[in-house]
């Protein structure tokens, strides 16, 4: 039987929040401890931004540290951005929430996957009214879903 509510496209959903709220705490309240994230996003993903020698250096896939040297973290419903060093030079990059495929907290042993989906809409939209021209590209093919993963081996015992 075909998942019509889409139970896997909900649950990515939320786990996205986790990564929202903890940026969004780390945005106000700077990161407690030794928390740090890991964060790789797809670079060429709608909405995504970065400098071009950046998006030259990886054409696909970027992973991000938010530790000791970032600034300026802005954290929205459907992105966040910040201003990170590069070659000791300042650059600005916006991350969609839907770009994002891994976060991780190594200090707490925390870590999620997600499959980079092709829009930021939490399900899919219904097809649009119009011409040709309006309607929204097709996206990719997804990969095969992986395998369901507990979390518990992530949680401190």
């Amino acid at each position: 039987m075909k998942d019509l509510l889409r139970y896997d496209r909900m649950v990515e959903t939320a786990l996205r929040g986790v990564v929202r709220e903890a940026l969004a705490r780390a945005a106000t309240s700077g990161l407690p401890g030794t928390h740090h994230f890991y964060i790789t996003f797809r670079t060429t993903f709608p909405g995504a931004e970065l400098p071009d020698y950046l998006g030259k250096q990886f054409p696909e896939d970027m992973t991000i540290v938010l530790e000791h040297q970032f600034w300026d973290l802005e954290v929205e419903e459907t992105k966040f951005a910040v201003t990170l060093s590069f070659k000791g030079k300042p650059e600005r990059i916006t991350v969609p929430f839907g770009s994002i495929t891994g976060f991780a907290d190594p200090s707490v042993k925390f870590a999620l996957q997600f499959q980079a989906e092709p829009q930021e809409l939490p399900f899919p939209a219904a097809p649009e009214e119009g011409p040709a021209s309006e309607q929204r590209p097709e996206p990719a093919p997804r990969p095969a879903q992986g395998e369901v993963v507990a979390l518990d081996a992530f949680r401190k015992k």
